[in-house]
């Protein structure tokens, strides 16, 4: 049953819309009372999740609810679809946003940071873009959505006002918008150009419009256009952006921005180019070696990194190249890994984030190497670092095993038996990472006879409590990933 059966699924996306902006006036206007302010901020995170699951009922019954606002010129408008790909991304960011949004009070009010008015009303209008990214039906809709989303998350990004943050936030926002106006945007145009289309649609655009020389230059101006996927040599933003609160860290690596990249590249492979097409390309072929190496190299460089955030930023790099892998695999079923890959990556990393931020809250402690003992302390925040550790390296029963498993398949299915190897090879490395905090904090005795951590206990309430929540999915998604898969494979059957 619909949560509201009096509404059509197609006029509830655009209320998808409209919430997060509606939550970011109110957001702003009660910012002198507190607790008016963050009870209000998680209403509007429970709404604009029940909104989405209104549309639910009607992707499942393979149907595509849609519904067009304008129409500039002919195969160019503003229009939004929902369809599986969409529905998921969607699912993901909005049941998140609650969870996030506990969290972050917690975090903020903890940390005692400043501007969090506007801090968490920044956040409403990032979500209010994700739904726009998740919903668009072509990708000129998408484009306007991605690039607000860019300009809402760099107030975030230099929340802290301090020089590292205006460096970092310099990079984000340089980067991003270098990116998409230098390459996607061009993309964007010569498709519409050669097309005369930019809409989404099953098996893609490209085939009878575009010559395969062309269409090649074009997927490299995609996907790098696509600056948020954080594909090397692009990938620099993301670990600058670290600089930012830890509840803007678990948005830009779980709840929206990478999400919104790899998201993309996901619609762009399928909708726009279409897998057919797509094998016949010789810069699909290098891409995927190009995702190939930034898999691998990134895990080697959070190895190096001391400091907990630094080392999930680049974990989170290594990790979307997963889903862009899958993607130019230009393969079913590790097209469908890939999309699986997004719902697991994300609760398992902002699991990993949360307990970051619960870690620095309760302890002020950032580095890893003064984490020696520190599970006696924080038994329940470290308890959930393993859970989230677990499920990104793909480990049952963690749902993060299922999407690998069908990433592999659909390697090994292609002839690609170099690239089930760099997926074996980076879960081994996955494995070095992502577990040396949790050695160190139940194996290792406290350093100097637990000088320094005399009084740590575990973080805030409503830091700890949205940590088990997002852990305790992780293992859910194990269970649910039937479910998943088979949502994924009506979208990429061709």
């Amino acid at each position: 049953m619909s949560p509201f059966p009096f509404m059509e699924a197609a006029m509830a996306i655009p209320l998808t819309l409209a919430i997060p902006v509606v939550g970011a006036v109110v957001i702003a206007l009660s910012g002198r009372r507190p607790n008016l302010r963050d009870g209000l901020m998680v209403a509007v995170a429970v709404l604009l999740f029940i909104t989405v699951l209104q549309i639910l009922p009607a992707v499942l019954a393979d149907e595509r609810p849609a519904i067009t606002l304008i129409e500039l010129l002919p195969g160019l408008s503003m229009a939004f679809e929902a369809e599986p790909l969409g529905m998921i991304f969607a699912l993901v960011a909005s049941s998140l946003w609650i969870i996030t949004s506990l969290y972050a009070i917690g975090y903020m009010r903890g940390a005692r940071e400043s501007k969090q008015t506007r801090f968490h009303a920044c956040f409403a209008v990032a979500l209010f873009s994700v739904m726009g990214i998740a919903f668009a039906e072509n990708m000129f809709t998408l484009f306007i959505f991605y690039e607000v989303l860019t300009l809402s998350t760099y107030p975030l990004v230099a929340h802290k006002g301090n020089r590292a943050a205006q460096k970092g936030a310099r990079t984000y926002l340089g980067l991003l918008l270098g990116t998409s106006i230098g390459f996607q945007l061009v993309a964007i145009v010569a498709t519409w150009w050669l097309t005369g289309s930019l809409s989404f649609t099953e098996g893609g655009i490209m085939e009878g419009n575009v010559s395969h020389g062309l269409g090649a230059l074009l997927l490299l101006l995609y996907v790098y256009g696509i600056g948020k996927a954080a594909l090397m040599p692009f990938h620099r933003w993301l670990p600058a952006a670290m600089v930012a609160p830890t509840p803007v860290s678990a948005l830009l690596h779980a709840v929206a921005v990478v999400k919104a990249g790899v998201f993309t590249v996901l619609k762009v492979s399928t909708y726009i180019f279409g897998q057919d097409y797509l094998r016949e390309l010789w810069s699909a072929e290098l891409l995927m070696y190009i995702a190939a190496f930034s898999l691998l190299s990134a895990s080697l460089v959070a190895l190096q990194k001391d400091n907990l955030k630094a080392r999930l930023a680049y974990s989170t790099v290594s990790q979307l190249s997963y889903i862009t892998l899958g993607a130019m695999l230009a393969h079913e079923l590790a097209a469908i890994g890939g999309g699986m890959h997004i719902v697991m990556h994300a609760f398992g990393k902002i699991t990993l984030f949360f307990c970051a931020g619960a870690i620095y809250v309760a302890s002020k402690k950032t580095n890893i190497s003064e984490m020696d003992g520190l599970g006696r302390r924080m038994p329940i925040t470290m308890g959930a670092y393993l859970l989230g550790a677990l499920a990104v390296i793909g480990v049952p029963p963690m749902g993060g095993l299922w999407s690998k498993w069908h990433l592999v398949l659909g390697a090994a299915d292609s002839g690609q038996l170099l690239m089930v190897l760099v997926i074996m090879l980076s879960t081994l490395l996955n494995i070095a990472y992502l577990l040396r905090p949790v050695v160190r904090a139940f194996l290792m005795p406290p350093k100097d006879a637990d000088t320094g951590q005399v009084g740590i206990r575990e973080a805030p309430l409503l830091c700890v409590v949205p940590l088990c929540i997002t852990a305790l999915s992780c293992m859910a998604l194990f269970l649910a990933a039937d479910s998943l898969r088979a949502m994924l494979g009506g979208l990429f059957v061709s």
